[in-house]
């Protein structure tokens, strides 16, 4: 591998090292981030620290541990076990359904790669109860998911519910572990307009999925047709999709740029005020702006995933070419036109000087980055921008994408 990925490599792996904490992986490092154990967050981490021999093998088993102990009685895995929202009369949250999702495929994963007989023994049990808290998903009866609005990582932007394509590329990947082939193998003929396809996902005029849909009303049917950049490169990656739709895929993302300036882009195009995509509370939200956060916004994190998806294609030059630009994009150290008010809050609690903290948070592996000119936003040191460029860089090497072979 080039000079910039190794070096990427390494930073990724002092970024990591940040984020453990006594109850597993935060999902940022630093003071003032995401001081708290998401589902999602942590189980992304997983997918590279567990690569990496077993010096992260007890985070990650912490982390499965802290979401078992809190899981619901129904089985729901939570979104968060942390008290950052301050705002929350819990330091427990729920709401979201890829957290169960994340949660079995890590569980999974851990069990296997770490061959830790007892953990999976004395938590087979939760893994269970998860499982079929899933399958209660399924108002209609038809053995897929449906969700409710906000109900994933796109916790506010934007607005989709019913049949998701990242919901149903992450159950796939669970049936297949779990041993259900015949369940995944039939949900996959269904997304793929195979059979029934009133409730099929992929457009063949579009050349990849649509985001969300849900129920058809004598031909108008409930859905819209932005690209969801994590959702189509999971299906990708976990072989819910063809050979031929996952070549479509990678061919859209090319030809509208999605990759550009820095691999991926959440979502395409964006959504402005005007747009029948857009309600009123988008305004409150930080993907208000165009580019920005949700909104066509660069999450590193994805680009990891576009990274392993070409990878599945056996596309490794352009793999390499790929990953590199995102070690360049990761390496970029954030910095802050107006230092945030509540950091002021951070210093002042913590007693660190803000001049101190600033220095602290000039720092690599952010969030997302501008869609437009590809500088970094959001929260630097971020768990699972580090995680998913490790994966990325380990499924190269091996020429293969780990876990998900089945």
């Amino acid at each position: 591998m080039n000079k910039i990925i190794e070096e990427a490599y390494d930073k990724a792996k002092e970024v990591l090292k940040t984020c453990v904490r006594p109850s597993g992986f935060y999902a940022s490092g630093l003071p003032g981030g995401y001081e708290a154990t998401w589902a999602r967050d942590s189980m992304i981490t997983s997918l590279g620290a567990g690569l990496l021999g077993k010096e992260f093998k007890e985070p990650i088993k912490k982390s499965l541990e802290l979401l078992s102990r809190n899981q619901s009685l129904l089985g729901q895995i939570p979104n968060c076990v942390g008290s950052y929202n301050n705002d929350r009369k819990s330091d427990v949250t729920f709401n979201s359904i890829d957290s169960s999702l994340w949660y079995a495929i890590g569980f999974i994963n851990y069990a296997l790669n770490f061959a830790d007989k007892d953990f999976y023994s004395h938590h087979r049990k939760n893994l269970s109860l998860a499982i079929i808290w899933l399958s209660y998903q399924d108002p209609d009866e038809v053995r897929l998911l449906a969700q409710q609005p906000t109900m994933d990582w796109q916790d506010a932007f934007p607005h989709k519910y019913g049949y998701t394509i990242n919901s149903h590329a992450l159950y796939y990947a669970v049936l297949k572990m779990v041993g259900k082939d015949r369940q995944a193998e039939h949900m996959k003929r269904v997304i793929n307009g195979q059979t029934s396809k009133y409730m099929s996902l992929y457009d063949n005029k579009l050349g990849y999925y649509y985001p969300w849909a849900w129920k058809n009303h004598d031909g108008d049917r409930e859905h819209e047709e932005w690209f969801d950049s994590l959702g189509n490169c999971l299906a990708i990656i976990t072989g819910l999709a063809t050979p031929t739709i996952a070549k479509n895929i990678l061919k859209q993302i090319d030809q509208k740029k999605i990759n550009r300036p820095y691999p991926l882009k959440a979502i395409w195009p964006v959504i402005k005020p005007g747009d029948k995509e857009w309600h009123s509370y988008f305004s409150k939200c930080d993907a208000r702006e165009p580019y920005h956060y949700l909104n066509g916004g660069i999450w590193p994190f994805i680009g990891g995933f576009y990274v392993v998806a070409l990878i599945k294609m056996k596309q490794f030059k352009k793999a390499e070419a790929e990953l590199a630009k995102l070690a360049k994009a990761n390496l970029q150290l954030i910095d802050y036109p107006k230092f945030p008010q509540y950091m002021y809050e951070i210093s002042k609690s913590r007693h660190i000087p803000i001049d101190k903290l600033m220095a602290m948070r000039h720092k690599e592996f952010n969030e997302c980055l501008d869609g437009r000119n590809g500088k970094p936003t959001g929260e630097p040191y971020q768990a699972w921008s580090a995680g998913s460029f490790v994966y990325a860089c380990e499924c190269l090497k091996q020429k293969k994408v780990i876990y998900f072979d089945y």
